[in-house]
């Protein structure tokens, strides 16, 4: 199917679940569909300190942007399963783990913040495109450090099997950058491991480091700096093979962006005080960003 036909489709999805109704999907034939409606139950892959787009308040509820959307999703599941008293059973993942979550059917849809990846398409299926990040380093204001430039023989934090990760060791194997690489398991730990001075940098997706600096007790303390080395499409991550499923979530986001609620959204997360400090990300929606929320897609960046 080309990408006019499947965006005109999706389109259509959108417009049906705004009205109201259902997708028509099949439920029996598809596996994430026919066991959520069985079970009387969906679980929900969720992170635990990705500020602002999934993690704990202080009465360990699960809020954030990705959240918002997930439970958008959760409302049509429970729409075109026929399940109004659906339960929600919420799973943390880290970077380690949620893909094997969910391809071992612990998680039925991850809303976190996952990088939509063609090398991940190949066990997992992944969502209509809900953010664009770029991939950045974080550090002390008054550092040496202001780009990957500067990063040659010191240490460097990050995540555990993310993208960051990954480029982290192809500018050590492919330009001899000498750089001295140490993985956490999420951003919490990521982040004290830098403000320890153990490392010179964390370098994660620029709005999640955003997000790290107002966890500090002074946030005006760290600065982002550094040339974007990758951007990163965020996408909710399922199991692959399942049409039916991913109709009903993709509709659903497809939805929020053609009404524009999406927008709504984004302002209440990246524009305005978030919890737990009340300090707003003052975070414009980017060119990539705008791109994405005007033509919804699921395509990865790489």
């Amino acid at each position: 199917m080309n990408q006019f036909f499947m965006t005109r489709a999706a389109v259509l999805m959108a417009v049906s679940l705004g009205a109201g109704s259902a997708l028509a999907v099949d439920v029996a034939a598809s596996p994430t569909l026919s066991k959520i409606k069985s079970s009387g139950t969906i679980s929900i892959g969720h992170r635990t300190s990705s500020i602002p787009f999934s993690y704990y308040d202080a009465n360990q509820k699960v809020i954030g942007f990705s959240q918002d959307i997930c439970d958008r999703v959760i409302d049509a599941v429970k729409k075109e399963t026929g399940t109004p008293n659906l339960q929600v059973r919420m799973v943390p993942v880290t970077s380690q783990n949620r893909q094997s979550l969910v391809q071992n059917g612990t998680v039925d849809l991850e809303c976190g913040v996952t990088t939509n990846l063609k090398s991940r398409q190949q066990q997992v299926a992944f969502s209509t495109t809900f953010f664009v990040a770029g991939t950045r380093l974080l550090v002390k204001k008054g550092s040496p450090v202001h780009d990957f430039g500067d990063l040659s023989g010191k240490a460097v934090v990050t995540n555990a099997g993310t993208t960051s990760e990954r480029i982290l060791r192809k500018l050590n194997d492919e330009k001899g950058a000498n750089i001295t690489i140490q993985s956490a398991k999420d951003y919490g730990e990521s982040f004290l491991i830098l403000q320890s001075g153990r490392v010179a940098a964390f370098m994660m997706d620029d709005v999640l480091l955003s997000g790290s600096r107002t966890l500090a007790p002074n946030p005006n303390d760290w600065v982002v700096v550094g040339t974007p080395q990758s951007f990163e499409a965020y996408g909710f991550m399922m199991r692959k093979d399942d049409p039916g499923f991913k109709q009903v979530v993709d509709a659903t986001m497809t939805g929020l962006m053609r009404s524009g609620e999406i927008n709504t959204l984004y302002t209440k997360w990246f524009l305005k005080p978030v919890p737990p400090k009340n300090l707003s990300f003052d975070l414009p929606q980017s060119e990539q960003i705008k791109k994405a929320y005007a033509n919804p897609n699921d395509e990865a960046f790489e």
